[in-house]
């Protein structure tokens, strides 16, 4: 019964790869003001549609976005390196900022890192900036039961190593971080009863999606998400909270992220 549950939600996760991205996108037209973006990852940014959630969360704060997607079910950097249609939605449009979401575990071992993460997200970084756009790196978060196999008995110290591992590339590449990861920690050790993980502990559920989104809107415009109309199918008070807890990551360490 396991294996089929299993089963079913990779398929369900294939089905989102397939069709987020028409969901998400918003034509910019000539609109001068509205920013546009890609998202290059994984199921991390595919699932309950991250791009689509930043989108409306901007639309409510008067913004103008525009997203696009290349995003395959546990693919790393190093696969997107190698794919052709992922190098051509680079070069495809305008975008002002590209965001790249590594494989969950591969910025949790130093080894990784080294071998995949980093030189794959070089090359990228570099075919991004030729066409005039900028990288943004997604820090993600943790596996909720931590990473035992490799000596991360819990959350937070696979969160404390993913964290170590973008902070790290963010300072060689000199490129902004959106800090997703560190957003997850902060509103984990305030309120640790709040679940932001699917049954999987992996994947988000719809609270760690809008963190993620809330962050990321946080990080483009430098204005704080706190008051925003749009909360998808939360309560108020949850999107609240996720709304203060991203605001207060990002804006009382700006320069930690790289934030002109």
């Amino acid at each position: 019964m396991k294996n089929w549950r299993m089963v079913c939600l990779f398929l369900l996760l294939v089905l989102n790869a397939c069709t987020l991205d028409s969901l998400s996108a918003k034509p910019c037209g000539q609109d001068p003001s509205c920013v546009r973006i890609l998202f290059i990852g994984n199921s991390y940014t595919f699932t309950n549609d991250l791009p689509g959630t930043l989108v409306k969360l901007a639309e409510a704060g008067g913004h103008r976005v525009e997203t696009g997607m290349a995003a395959t079910g546990g693919w790393a950097l190093s696969d997107h390196i190698k794919s052709a249609d992922s190098l051509a939605q680079i070069s495809a449009s305008k975008w002002n900022y590209v965001v790249l979401q590594e494989q969950s575990m591969i910025p949790a071992s130093i080894s990784a890192r080294q071998t995949q993460m980093f030189p794959a997200t070089r090359e990228l970084a570099d075919k991004i900036r030729t066409t005039g756009a900028k990288t943004i790196l997604f820090i993600t978060w943790a596996h909720k039961d931590g990473w035992p196999e490799n000596k991360m008995p819990d959350y937070e110290s696979m969160q404390v190593a993913i964290n170590s591992g973008y902070i790290t590339l963010g300072q060689q590449l000199q490129a902004r971080l959106a800090p997703v990861g560190y957003a997850w920690l902060y509103l984990h050790q305030k309120n640790p009863q709040l679940n932001l993980w699917q049954d999987d502990g992996s994947h988000p559920n719809e609270s760690g999606t809008y963190l993620a989104a809330c962050v990321f809107y946080t990080v483009l415009f430098q204005q704080s998400p706190e008051g925003l109309t749009y909360q998808g199918n939360l309560t108020t008070e949850s999107a609240n909270l996720l709304q203060k807890m991203a605001a207060e990551t990002v804006l009382k360490y700006e320069k930690s992220w790289n934030l002109p």
